[in-house]
């Protein structure tokens, strides 16, 4: 399918392609074969277009039926097929004024210029008088209508529809939008009007190598190549399934951008195909730059015609095999994931971390944060990593919060400090014993997967990740608990560490599948990444609890701001200050993930932050989504409920 782009074809293109008369004997056509593919390729209710149409596309169905007649006519052939499309024209021309259908590009304009045509062609259309003055007055309003200062956008739609404009329509000037391959727009139907009227050897060649290509019939849009295959990378990206076209979808990427650098006008003549490659190229690591946009005037991307050839669907984007594809393996790793969670489970209850009562169970959203993310098979220890670090967070920040007493906190300290301690006589109580054990064995069985991964030990470097943890939380009690105030760059400063993320994400890089050395897990670059995220998420949550914690007597980032804002900033205002500083940050950490250059970071392990940003906002999206029950059925389809394709 990468290899072969397949176009379906267009019954209206055909139309105007069968128009085109012989120069030399006008009386006959150009392309015979195609007069006789609309003979052959009528619909059983007498119109031509798209079989099974939906009810929302009659408006599209009448113009492909309009034009498939006139070249009948016009040739004096297919009586029978004339008086049956004919007939639903009758039966439908209702829709033609119904401001419910969706209208094809032009439709206003086309549709009135062809009953012209079928009058000096002696073709009478069954509709009434007021159908057609309505028709008429719009093409009118179409036609005279003010654009404002997008000129250059009214001339292009003006020379898109030039077959609804016929001897009309300035010729020359559309000639000014032919391409190298002689069409107008990569247009069949265009450029058979053009070449009607002007006999351009280039519109010419271009119909020509249509027909070598298809056969009897033409597409709406060709060469669509760049476009289409752009649109089966980006489906597979959004299906979850590109990591199985690697080899492909690579190639399908080194010739865009090939193209790219080239000025390829099938890439900037199109905005549509511009934007899209600038965003799959970027997204994979492409150094492509943004300059193309700034040289474009406001005029071509407010043009008419932008992104016109999104509504054109090639066979293969849609194609059937690749939602099976998809759905098979998302039921495949969901079956992995349940088993995961099985596995999960029972480690909970042999930690005896059930047993803390004042804890949050949520072993269901740590799971899903990450097996909604981190899904593929390959990727099952960075899973397990991520969930036990997650449920094991959760646990710590309860015990912060309510569960433990002073001498508890600095005692779980202590003994992670130590490390090598006797659980039976250091731990102060059996809430510091049940935690520490189940932090010092998830720790180095971590440690141990890793050395695996790795080829070194990495234990001291999680266990310092965890002391941060622990720190930054006995500040934040210790705040609480002498009533403090911190300024609000003390608490982020603080806060993106308590925020808990860097136990789940940073061990959870060594099981990303690049190697990554000491130097690179010093480096300022993942530091700023962690920043970046988990600063984010702080503020997300910040936002979500501040109701429920301003009625506990905390502070966080929104009440903080209300009072360092010196009586400027109301609830409200301080929101959207925190919300702009989310987008901000997003911004920069987006921009992280994909720079290469001057980066030493793998992008496998860049991707990681960016993935828990995304569970952030989902989280967040409406309120503290991890504290409440929200979540639990996006929870169950991805972990419980398999996809079954004919429900689809």
């Amino acid at each position: 399918m990468f290899d072969k782009v397949e176009l379906s074809v267009s019954s209206y293109d055909t139309a105007w392609v069968a128009m085109v008369p012989c120069p030399n004997s006008p009386p006959a056509p150009f392309f015979p074969q195609c007069v006789n593919w609309l003979l052959d390729n009528q619909l059983r209710d007498g119109s031509w277009g798209l079989p099974n149409r939906d009810p929302f596309l009659v408006k599209d169905a009448l113009l492909s039926t309009l034009a498939c007649i006139l070249p009948l006519k016009q040739w004096g052939v297919g009586e029978e097929q004339v008086n049956k499309g004919l007939f639903f024209i009758e039966s439908n021309i209702a829709a033609a004024t119904d401001e419910k259908q969706v209208s094809p590009i032009g439709f206003d304009i086309i549709f009135p210029a062809m009953i012209e045509y079928a009058k000096n062609l002696d073709l009478h259309i069954p509709m009434g008088a007021t159908n057609i003055d309505a028709l008429f007055q719009k093409r009118e309003l179409e036609l005279r209508r003010g654009y404002g200062s997008n000129l250059e956008g009214k001339r292009t739609y003006l020379a898109y529809v030039s077959e609804g404009l016929g001897k009309s329509q300035d010729w020359e000037m559309v000639l000014k939008y032919q391409r190298k391959n002689g069409s107008l727009f990569n247009s069949p139907s265009t450029t058979a009007a053009a070449f009607t009227h002007l006999q351009n050897s280039g519109c010419l060649s271009y119909l020509h190598s249509l027909l070598d290509k298809f056969g009897d019939a033409v597409p709406t849009v060709y060469p669509l190549d760049i476009y289409t295959r752009l649109c089966m990378v980006d489906s597979l990206e959004r299906l979850g399934i590109d990591r199985h076209f690697r080899k492909e979808i690579k190639s399908v990427l080194d010739e865009t951008y090939r193209y790219w650098l080239q000025g390829e006008e099938d890439i900037f003549l199109d905005t549509a195909t511009c934007a899209m490659a600038f965003r799959i190229l970027r997204v994979n690591g492409y150094d492509v730059s943004s300059d193309p946009f700034t040289r474009l005037s406001e005029d071509h991307f407010s043009s008419y015609l932008g992104g016109y050839v999104q509504d054109i669907r090639s066979s293969n984007t849609g194609n059937e095999d690749l939602l099976k594809l998809a759905v098979e393996d998302f039921n495949i790793c969901q079956s992995i994931h349940r088993k995961e969670l099985k596995y999960l489970a029972r480690w909970v209850i042999e930690s005896r971390l059930d047993k803390l009562k004042f804890a949050r169970q949520k072993l269901a959203y740590c799971y899903f944060s990450g097996a909604a993310t981190l899904f593929s098979p390959e990727l099952s220890d960075a899973r397990i990593s991520w969930a036990k670090n997650g449920v094991l967070t959760t646990v710590v920040d309860d015990f912060f919060d309510i569960g433990g007493s002073e001498e508890e906190l600095v005692n779980l300290i202590q003994l992670v400090e130590k490390w090598d301690v006797n659980v039976s006589t250091d731990c102060c109580s059996e809430k510091v014993e049940i935690i520490f054990s189940a932090l010092h064995s998830t720790i180095c069985e971590i440690g141990d997967k890793a050395f695996t991964w790795q080829g070194r030990n990495v234990i001291s470097h999680i266990i310092d990740i965890w002391l941060n943890l622990l720190k930054s939380m006995l500040k934040e009690a210790e705040w609480l608990r002498d009533k403090s105030v911190p300024s609000m760059d003390e608490y982020m400063t603080n806060g993106y560490v308590s925020f808990a993320l860097g136990p789940i994400v940073l061990p959870a890089l060594y099981f990303a599948g690049p190697k990554i050395s000491e130097e690179i897990v010093g480096t300022p670059e993942i530091h700023y990444l962690y920043e970046l995220m988990s600063s984010c998420g702080r503020l997300l949550n910040d936002i979500r609890s501040f109701k429920r914690e301003s009625e506990e007597g905390k502070l966080n980032a929104v009440s903080l701001c209300i009072i360092h804002g010196g009586g400027v900033f109301t609830e409200e205002e301080a929101i959207k200050e925190l919300k702009s500083i989310i987008g901000s940050k997003r911004r920069e950490l987006l921009k992280l993930v994909l720079q290469e250059k001057g980066s030493v970071v793998p992008r496998a392990c860049k991707d990681f932050f960016w993935k828990m940003i995304k569970v952030l906002h989902l989280f967040y999206m409406k309120d503290d989504g991890f504290t409440s029950n929200e979540m639990i059925n996006a929870v169950n389809a991805v972990i419980e409920e398999p996809i079954v394709l004919n429900e689809m």
